[in-house]
């Protein structure tokens, strides 16, 4: 990049006119629900055809920017994207990433900001309800909170807000969420995540499950099933190198209403765990 300090200085425009950098759009964005789906589930901006070109890019609260290195494919995005409603797009002059690419702006036109900066409260919670109730007639189970915040508050977030919705916004769409899930109208409710427990509670049940198969396994068999706080157990520990050096360890309880998966290194007596999924009064017990 031969100017560095003109590409710095067009990057701090674009946040005064886009709002703050983020990570991920929540599924309502406009920047995501604007252009046609053609029968798309969960879309990306690299499989929506609006946005056919997109490379190296950089998301905002209103838009993105991207760098297209063929100046007719940066023309067509901004054809493309201009011929959406709710959508306009153009070619920024300044350079941002390569003196060989073509930057282009993309922006959501309806979407205003806060003071704070997040977007508007009704409307992320009117374009939020609208993307939730499009699932209601497939869906075959109700996701909770847990599982899917980062579809509904966007990344990085926190536990009731993130960079796009500030937490008044996030603890009404919480609330809705659980009121729709609470009607019946998408089915039994699925439990997977366990974030709602502490980092520290997850390891605990991690390790302790995880380590009373260990203490169970005999090198004759790979499965076998053990009892622990009332709850049948499925096991499976795999010798890696047929070694003895490293045992991955898979535990099941249920149908999958809890599982935990890790390794343990017996020379040194390390393991490692993955955070424990399924029910939360199952995955209590072994607190």
């Amino acid at each position: 990049m031969s100017d560095p300090e003109a590409g710095q200085a067009a990057f701090e425009e674009l946040l005064l006119e886009l709002g703050n950098s983020v990570d991920v759009y929540p599924d309502w964005h406009p920047i995501l629900t604007n252009p046609p789906q053609d029968g798309l589930r969960g879309a990306s901006l690299q499989n929506l055809p609006a946005y056919k070109g997109v490379d190296h890019t950089v998301l905002f609260i209103k838009g993105f920017v991207t760098c297209p290195y063929d100046e007719a494919k940066a023309d067509q995005l901004v054809n493309n994207v201009n011929a959406v409603t709710g959508l306009q797009a153009y070619r920024l002059d300044a350079v941002l990433y390569s003196d060989n690419a073509y930057p282009v702006v993309v922006q959501a036109v309806d979407v205003v900001l806060e003071g704070d900066g997040t977007i508007r409260s009704r409307d992320a919670l009117a374009w939020c309800v609208q993307e939730m109730v499009k699932d209601a007639h497939n869906a075959e189970v109700a996701e909770t909170w847990w599982n899917i915040r980062t579809n509904l508050l966007g990344c990085p977030h926190g536990s009731r807000s993130s960079i796009i919705v500030n937490q008044h916004t996030g603890s009404h769409i919480r609330k809705i969420l659980e009121a729709m899930n609470n009607s019946g109208m998408y089915g039994p409710i699925k439990e997977w995540s366990l974030n709602m427990l502490s980092k520290k509670k997850r390891d605990t049940i991690a390790k302790t499950l995880i380590m009373t198969a260990i203490a169970n396994y005999r090198d004759a068999r790979r499965k076998f099933d053990f009892e622990l706080c009332g709850e049948a157990i499925k096991a499976e520990v795999r010798d890696t190198w047929d070694d003895g050096t490293e045992l991955r360890v898979v535990v099941v309880i249920g149908d999958s209403d809890l599982v935990v998966t890790g390794c343990y290194y017996p020379e040194n007596g390390v393991l490692e765990t993955s955070s424990p999924k399924g029910k939360r009064s199952i995955a209590e017990k072994f607190l």
